[in-house]
């Protein structure tokens, strides 16, 4: 590990942190879930703090939060794109990032990944990449979600937003064309956070990969509940099913586990059983808690 990086993290109180930035459909959150699990890296996912940072906003009075959460759906996909991408809280939730990570402990590292986190958030001499599609896989990506026409521009506004910011600060950045494939993509991030994964400190046994996977978990619960929470919310959070990450607490499973969100083991997790994939029962798992 770099002693200036450290020391730089150290002074804004953030634990070492590898940084995933880039905008939607460039693949962060899977890259960030897989090189998770490999390394025994905690995994925090700037979407499952979605409406907690927006609740945040609301609270301090932020105008666009305030807003946003007052407009009829259709209206808030109609707005300006000036208006749009302020109403996402694109900048504002760059420093709620960073509050998050300080929470957290100092081992093991965290990969941090989100659309906010940009290099004005990462800070100089961070350990930070961007993953940037190209349009056409940006388009590809994005079709498949089957997006309303108002999500799709606001997607397309931030992929400009960032590639500009990016260019800006000259930050790292990996373009993901058509030709690279999920596996590319992991081992392009891999090697290029080489020295600070082999230094570590990680989790090196099954029940504290465990416990990271859990806590991967939690926030993705917490995310939805404060979705369907929402007086405007279409949901039910009785009726949803979700993909969770399998808790064996091996580093080779890549399992995601298809459960209703009123499935999932409620808190303590200390009492808890882990969410396993079926194959994955037969032999008994690390409690996530223990």
């Amino acid at each position: 590990m770099n002693p200036d990086t450290t020391a730089r993290a150290a002074d804004r109180g953030l634990p070492a942190v590898l940084w995933i930035g880039g905008p939607p459909g460039a693949g962060k959150t899977t890259v960030a879930r897989l090189l998770a699990r490999r390394h025994g890296l905690r995994q925090y996912h700037a979407d499952a703090r979605t409406w907690e940072h927006r609740d945040r906003a609301i609270a301090a009075g932020n105008r666009a939060a305030i807003t946003w959460e007052a407009l009829p759906g259709t209206a808030r996909w109609s707005a300006p794109p000036d208006e749009m991408l302020a109403m996402s809280l694109h900048h504002e939730r760059g420093p709620m990032i960073v509050d998050d990570l300080r929470t957290l402990p100092a081992a093991p590292l965290t990969i941090a990944e989100g659309t906010p986190v940009t290099p004005e958030v990462t800070g100089p001499g961070s350990h930070a990449l961007w993953l940037l599609p190209t349009p056409e896989v940006q388009r590809a990506r994005l079709a498949e979600r089957k997006l309303a026409p108002g999500p799709l521009e606001l997607f397309r506004l931030l992929a400009r937003e960032i590639e500009a910011q990016v260019a800006a600060y000259g930050a790292g950045s990996l373009i993901i064309d058509g030709g690279m494939t999920v596996a590319d993509a992991v081992a392009e991030v891999e090697a290029y956070f080489a020295a600070l994964l082999a230094a570590g400190p990680v989790a090196a046994t099954a029940p504290e990969r465990a416990r990271l996977l859990r806590y991967a978990n939690r926030a993705t619960v917490t995310q939805y509940l404060g979705f369907f929470a929402r007086p405007w919310s279409p949901g039910d959070a009785r009726s949803a099913v979700l993909e969770f990450s399998c808790e064996c607490g091996r580093d080779d499973c890549a399992e995601q586990v298809r459960l209703a969100l009123a499935d999932f083991p409620p808190p303590p997790d200390t009492t808890s059983p882990p969410v396993l994939d079926p194959g994955h029962r037969a032999a008994r798992a690390p409690d996530p808690a223990s």
